[in-house]
């Protein structure tokens, strides 16, 4: 049986009451549950014990996160949440060292990670609507979420040694976040994330 660790990113804080992100992770379980995957959920908005959160980690086959976007980073939460966690699991399961040597500090930067094998999958929520990723003059000038906001994102999982099993990106969700937008999202979240699952075949979908 396949474990899955889910992390709550969708932060409460000022005009933010991280209800989108409770909805997505609420989908991710019934994905889960419909599979019968065994999983673990924290949230961020909670308290925590870094040395515990670490160990879900360690405990994990997937490790999925959930987080909106904010002014092109994570939330402050989830950052203090990852500095906090990942400092937990320093030669404790998530990374050993910066994986170079004395001998020649140049090169092997980022392999000393201690969860090869292990996958993360992502999804990400924001106000900007998927044309200014990919229409040309606009803001991000044709970059995806995944080559652009999300490229430290990424390299940070990748020095832990996990390997990315896919992402999924909610766009426009103020402006124009209709029920029937959400609930088509919904459909095409789930049957994504059942895919990526079962198959556990790299993926990505802007």
């Amino acid at each position: 049986m396949k474990k899955i660790f889910v992390i709550n990113g969708g932060q409460t804080f000022a005009h933010s009451g991280g209800a989108f992100n409770k909805t997505i992770t609420n989908w991710t379980k019934d994905v889960l549950e419909s599979i019968n995957f065994e999983i673990r959920v924290s949230n961020v908005n909670e308290e925590f014990d870094a040395v515990q959160e670490a160990e879900n980690f360690k405990w994990a086959d997937i490790v999925v996160y959930h987080f909106p976007v904010w002014w092109f980073q994570v939330p402050n939460r989830l950052k203090f949440y990852i500095d906090e966690v990942f400092t937990a699991g320093h030669n404790n399961g998530i990374y050993k060292s910066d994986g170079r040597s004395r001998v020649n500090p140049a090169i092997n930067y980022g392999t000393g990670g201690l969860m090869h094998g292990k996958k993360y999958f992502v999804t990400t929520s924001w106000n900007a609507p998927e044309t200014a990723f990919t229409l040309e003059g606009e803001f991000f000038n044709q970059h995806s979420v995944d080559e652009g906001v999300l490229f430290g994102f990424h390299r940070m999982n990748a020095f832990t040694g996990m390997t990315l099993l896919g992402s999924f990106h909610f766009h426009d969700m103020e402006k124009a976040a209709t029920k029937e937008r959400i609930d088509n999202y919904e459909i095409e979240y789930k049957n994504y994330l059942k895919n990526a699952l079962e198959t556990e075949e790299f993926k990505v979908l802007n």
